[in-house]
């Protein structure tokens, strides 16, 4: 038992890793939108091992941020709520890891399928609206086009959030139907085997 918790957080720690290797990959347009690709490998681990283990996956990714480089400082809170909050708030699409592991050992994909767009969109929208917040807050002097600082925050962020749904969502609905079991941990795999023989 510990030692499978073990596996699960140094599994996490590979997939928090995995996803700051994501972010480097150019997808955005100037400085305000962008297609979140390390979202992929964070929503893949939370469904797979649950809440708990997906906010501390989430939470090493946002400090990696730190280690590669890549963090933007404004001030403490800034950086409290983007760069912890934020996304940590990703694991919250962990709440349906049980419905979705369940639906697929079931051999219900359709359930599956349903409860893995539903926690994509969970999990993104949390991660949105912590960004939408900062936006507003601390980055309000860089609105364009005449918008305020929270139109610009709510309509860029909600864009970039919407993108990056939609590819996380298609990647991961391809890897359901391709090969369910790898959402299943080793453990709780080898009873679920018999069903796809």
């Amino acid at each position: 038992m510990q030692n499978e918790k073990l596996r699960t957080y140094l599994e996490g720690t590979l997939f928090a890793a995995l996803a700051i290797v994501l972010s480097f990959i150019p997808s955005g347009i100037g400085s305000s939108f962008s297609v979140s690709l390390g979202m992929i490998p964070l929503l893949f681990y939370t469904i797979r091992r649950g809440l708990l283990p997906g906010i501390f996956a989430g939470f090493l990714w946002g400090i990696l941020h730190f280690v590669t480089g890549s963090a933007y400082m404004l001030n403490v809170y800034q950086v409290i709520i983007e760069y912890t909050i934020t996304y940590a708030s990703v694991g919250l699409a962990g709440y349906f890891s049980n419905d979705i592991l369940a639906a697929i050992r079931a051999g219900r994909m359709k359930k599956a399928q349903l409860y893995l767009i539903i926690a994509a969109l969970v999990g993104s929208t949390a991660r949105w609206f912590w960004h939408f917040i900062a936006g507003w807050i601390f980055w309000g002097d860089y609105a364009l086009w005449g918008m305020s600082a929270m139109t610009f925050s709510l309509v860029m962020n909600a864009l970039s959030m919407l993108a990056t749904v939609f590819v996380a969502t298609s990647v991961l609905l391809i890897l359901l139907n391709k090969s369910p079991l790898v959402f299943i941990p080793k453990l709780a795999k080898i009873k679920s085997q018999s069903q796809y023989k």
